[in-house]
């Protein structure tokens, strides 16, 4: 069946949603209407109906790791395990796809969505999200990529326009849906509210087909985030295929309307209609790849191990942690006892249960654990309440060897539709810490948040536990990191800075009048710091382990098809069995373009025995070596000599190679304002310039008289326009003689 079996009607009302989360059938036909529904890190589906973000009704599913933690695992494999579980899950529950997962780059620490996002960085970002993608379409389910593009803030988030220079908008925030788009071909991709140097995402022609179909060659079907469309028909035709929810009818008249009066050609809409037809046959292609009931419990253990993997180690002074089974210990602080696994909004999930810390942390301790919850998660709580909860926190404090104290960042204080003020924990917290640390100098902090927190303590604490937003099963993951069961392993995937001020966007985000300037351009996150020099609090690639590795010195060889291959060996000196994430990262000290000090490349996991070597295999695309070039307005390889390194995070480099890259060929057509240096370094046009050059200087004489002593005049000239040299004189040099130079040089003459 195809648009053309459709009436006018049918094919428009068929590229709009039922309801909140059905798609529209073709009852005559047999067509049938296909539910979506929320994710990316746990199936949200609405038993009844319902709004966008109700949840009393939501069907239990398991809530896995968000994505601030699941990107911390640099897992690929993991990942994947993750996605199918999620897959399992949308085909049990007759769900068509899944929304998710969420790319978007963290290019502030204050955005109120960076729970949903996997990093500051692209490589990260698109590595992981096709690892998810894979895992759930291979259960015969979609996955929708999202938020397509630059949505980098929740503030204004349905009118505000990401103003950005071409090469960060390509290299930063579109690199990562690149590689998803391509690697992994997600069913669905979703575009964002925002707008994108002025254009609406949900009707930019550029964005959804120059860029998303005929670049990138994305055989899907695009949909809307949920009310990002504005102007229907100019959607469609820019390559919106389907608007969700429903608009009741009154969009798909527009449609029609346009169609009958000439300003919509009706093959646009077939075309778009096709696509909505080709997504309801793959899903009845996929049904019953997997059948209930579900698995609960071996789905709350792969959160478990997923949450595991994902714990951050920042701190381990005098080797505090592990903490010994019969450790005489008090648990401080209300996240243990009332956990904040999941962040707020569209994404909240019902979980099939839920463990605590303290209640996993006293199943393996082998002693009595006493608690006090020393804050109070509500707003609303009164300065005798305060300090009443403080004091019998440090009470316990006191008594105790070794205090593990959570901390973290309410509910309250981040989730989607808002963005953060700040980045500091609660003052209260702070202040018990303060409190505690009075009276016992072995603390083992352990934070909960979905975006990073500043860490003025990080010099007085022995050990911090990054826990981030961990899903249903993060308390028994926390407790086995605890207690050594898990050995962490987990890294950053975004840095943590010193203080707000040194972020990369601290001066424009937010934007002004529904406009954002994207002003740090290429420098967001690792690369902004190390650029500038700035101190961090943990640098991006960041965790300890319980054990140490030691690296070999890496290789670097091209490969046949223009890749890098880089080999290492990793070995295990320490006493327990680890996971190693080895990186790598580029850089070009004699570059003609602007980059950052360094880029990070590849990544892989090794895990490693007590005592054990493996050689770690990684490869650097020669795709990710590119810049992306506005003059030509495409991608390019610099030729020359690359530097790479390999490490375990970007200031914590063991090793590098070199390697030679042959570069693409960048010919630019020669005009009067192309610069002597330009015109010089063409193949044909400059040793026909180098000689009428000595003539045109020869009659400037001394320029001492104008110049310091020791100017060089070749300088100057370099980047001086070609058409403006006669004010230099030169006798016989005319605006003639420099045409047919430059017609010499674009092959429209001969010499």
């Amino acid at each position: 069946m195809t648009a053309a079996d459709l009436t006018l009607e049918e094919k428009a009302a068929l590229t709009s949603g039922l309801d909140f989360w059905h798609l529209k059938g073709v009852d005559r036909l047999g067509v049938p209407s296909i539910m979506v529904t929320d994710g990316p890190h746990g199936l949200r589906k609405q038993a009844t109906g319902g709004d966008h973000l109700g949840l009393g009704d939501s069907v239990p599913a398991t809530c896995f790791p968000p994505a601030v933690a699941l990107g911390s695992s640099w897992d690929v494999e993991l990942v994947e395990r993750v996605g199918r579980a999620l897959g399992t899950e949308t085909s049990i529950e007759d769900v068509a796809v899944v929304l998710g997962p969420g790319i978007n780059i963290k290019r502030s620490v204050l955005c109120g969505r960076n729970f949903e996002y996997y990093s500051e960085d692209p490589v990260v970002s698109g590595t992981i999200g096709s690892a998810l993608v894979n895992g759930v379409q291979a259960m015969g389910v979609g996955a929708s990529l999202k938020h397509f593009a630059a949505n980098n803030q929740e503030y204004d988030r349905m009118r505000a326009s990401s103003d950005i220079d071409p090469r960060p908008l390509r290299e930063i925030y579109l690199r990562g849906f690149e590689r998803v788009v391509k690697d992994a071909r997600p069913w669905t991709v979703m575009c964002s509210y925002n707008r994108i140097n002025g254009v609406h995402a949900s009707q930019d022609p550029w964005l959804l087909t120059q860029v998303l179909r005929d670049e990138w060659e994305f055989e899907g079907l695009v949909v809307s985030d949920w009310g990002a469309v504005a102007d229907r028909t100019a959607a469609l035709r820019a390559g919106l295929d389907l608007e969700m929810p429903s608009s009741n009818g009154r969009t798909d008249a527009d449609l029609v309307a346009a169609v009958r009066d000439g300003s919509l050609d009706e093959g646009v809409l077939d075309v778009v209609a096709d696509r909505v037809l080709d997504l309801i046959r793959r899903y009845q292609a996929g049904a019953g790849a997997a059948s209930g009931p579900l698995d609960v419990d071996a789905h709350h253990a792969l959160a478990r191990e997923a949450a595991g993997k994902s714990i951050v180690l920042l701190r381990n002074e005098d080797r505090l942690l592990p903490l010994a089974p019969d450790a005489d210990i008090a648990v401080v602080g209300a996240f243990a006892e009332t956990p904040r696994f999941q962040g707020a909004g569209s994404s909240l999930i019902n979980p099939t249960r839920v463990d605590t810390a303290l209640d996993e942390i006293r199943a393996l301790s082998d002693r009595e654990v006493v608690y006090a919850p020393g804050f109070s998660l509500s707003a609303h709580a009164t300065d005798a309440e305060i300090v009443s909860l403080r004091d019998q926190a440090v009470a316990i404090a006191r008594d105790a060897e070794t205090v593990v104290l959570f901390l973290g960042l309410p509910a309250r204080l981040e989730s989607e539709g808002f963005d953060r003020t700040g980045i500091d924990l609660p003052a209260d917290q702070l202040e018990l810490l303060d409190a505690v640390l009075a009276v016992n100098r072995r603390v083992v902090v352990v934070l909960s948040n979905g975006g990073v927190v500043a860490l003025p303590f990080a010099d007085r604490v022995p050990a911090i536990v990054e826990g981030w937003l961990l899903g249903q099963a993060g308390g028994g993951a926390t407790a086995d990191v605890l207690f050594g069961v898990v050995n962490p392993s987990g890294r950053l995937t975004e840095t943590i800075p010193v203080r707000l001020a040194d972020t990369p966007a601290y001066l424009d985000f937010g934007g002004d009048f529904s406009h954002v300037r994207y002003g740090e351009g290429l420098f967001v996150g690792y690369r902004w710091y190390d650029a500038r020099g700035l101190e961090v609090t943990y640098p991006f690639g960041h965790g300890l382990s319980y054990t140490r590795f030691e690296y070999g010195p890496p290789t670097a060889s091209p490969t046949p098809d223009g890749d890098v291959e880089i080999r290492v060996s990793v070995t295990n000196v320490g006493d327990v069995a680890g996971r190693e994430v080895v990186q790598v990262y580029s850089s070009m000290t004699e570059s003609k373009v602007q980059r950052a000090p360094r880029e990070l490349k590849a990544f892989t996991c090794v895990p490693l025995e007590p005592g054990q070597s493996a050689e770690a295999v990684l490869t650097v695309r020669r795709d990710d070596l590119a810049h992306w070039d506005p003059r030509v307005d495409r991608w390019m390889v610099e030729g020359g000599a690359y530097t790479l390194e390999v490490g375990a995070s970007s200031r914590d480099i063991r090793g590098n190679a070199q390697v030679r890259i042959d570069g693409d060929e960048v010919l630019l057509p020669l005009t009067r304002d192309s610069s002597i240096g330009e015109v010089l370094a063409h193949p044909v046009a400059g040793p026909v310039l180098q000689a009428a050059l000595a003539e045109m200087t020869a009659g400037l004489g001394d320029v001492s008289s104008v110049f310091p002593d020791g100017f060089d005049l070749s300088s100057m000239l370099e980047t001086f326009p070609i058409g403006r040299v006669l004010m230099f004189g030169g006798e016989g040099v005319t605006m003639d003689m420099i045409d047919g130079l430059l017609a010499v040089g674009n092959g429209s003459a001969t010499p």
